[in-house]
């Protein structure tokens, strides 16, 4: 675990406590995986040798209750319980608005993870909100440093909506491939994580209403949660235009309508081959397409006759 730089916390009226675990509750929009096996062992074993070396981050509950909600340390929460332990040291966060206390949650894990350790619907979420109008940047940049400088790092310079593609190292058709499938139910995003649907295939499938992806998901779900049917990009894309074509006659998109196009399986299209430009300009310049086919059949045939003569 990274070093608590106590002077960084101890601005902004932070309260340092020692606070049950039975008084700590997740935070109640987090949509992150907490660690599981050798990586939570290893964290349960470390507690338990050292304790909990950085403290973790909440808030007073805004539901008004006598606990406190977790920013930031919800795998140190966990593993501290299954460790034995009673309280853990916490810094209180007091008076955050929605935005910042979500904003914590969020920097947090891309900081303490890295971005491609993060599910491909937790990417989603996280680009999504990079470009929501609803949190000020200005604020953003605060908590982000304050962040880096808990876990011993330099502050950074900013993050403009710019600078999204550059900061994770992507490029702008995967960052706008993200923000559309954050537009998926948890449902449908579940299949993405699994690897059973394709980014691209659920790119097109969050230009489905939310009613939509509901049918689709409840006709297209087995026992098990996993995706019944396979869905091809295809079929995706026929989906959402079939959606669209729906909206414009006022109708409802049924999940009849929906199987109907999962059962067409697409023909792939035939490969076409390119024939190099020098090549074309040596034997093909005055030749039909006719032409060029016939003697390409031709000099495959005594090709193939040749290697059987072999």
């Amino acid at each position: 675990m990274t070093g608590f730089n106590f002077g960084a916390m101890l601005s902004q009226n932070n309260q340092i406590k020692q606070i049950p675990l039975d008084m700590l509750v997740p935070f109640h929009n987090h949509q992150f995986s907490l660690y599981n096996g050798e990586r939570r062992d290893d964290m349960v074993e470390s507690i338990r040798k050292n304790g909990v070396m950085t403290p973790i981050v909440c808030r007073p509950n805004p539901n008004g209750s006598d606990t406190y909600e977790i920013l930031i340390g919800h795998n140190r929460w966990n593993c501290s319980k299954i460790a034995g332990l009673e309280t853990i040291p916490a810094i209180i966060k007091e008076q955050l608005t929605e935005e910042e206390a979500q904003t914590y949650v969020d920097e947090s894990n891309l900081i303490q993870r890295g971005f491609n350790d993060l599910k491909i619907s937790e990417q989603a979420r996280i680009i999504a909100r990079r470009y929501s109008e609803m949190f000020s940047q200005g604020k953003r940049n605060d908590i982000i440093n304050e962040i880096r400088a808990l876990n011993g790092e330099s502050e950074s310079n900013g993050n403009s909506r710019e600078k999204v593609a550059e900061e994770y190292g992507l490029g702008r058709n995967t960052i706008a491939r993200l923000v559309r499938i954050s537009k998926l139910c948890d449902g449908i995003l579940a299949w993405l994580d699994k690897g059973q649907l394709a980014v691209r295939a659920g790119v097109e499938l969050s230009y489905l209403t939310a009613e939509e992806q509901s049918t689709l998901l409840e006709i297209n779900t087995a026992d098990n949660n996993d995706m019944l049917m396979k869905i091809s990009e295809a079929q995706a894309r026929d989906l959402r235009v079939l959606s669209v074509d729906c909206k414009k006659e006022n109708l409802e998109l049924t999940g009849n309508q929906m199987l109907k196009v999962l059962a067409i399986k697409k023909k792939k299209p035939d490969k076409k081959i390119a024939i190099n430009p020098n090549t074309y300009k040596k034997y093909f310049t005055d030749k039909s397409n006719d032409e060029i086919q016939q003697i390409v059949e031709q000099a495959l045939e005594m090709f193939y006759s040749d290697r059987k003569d072999v």
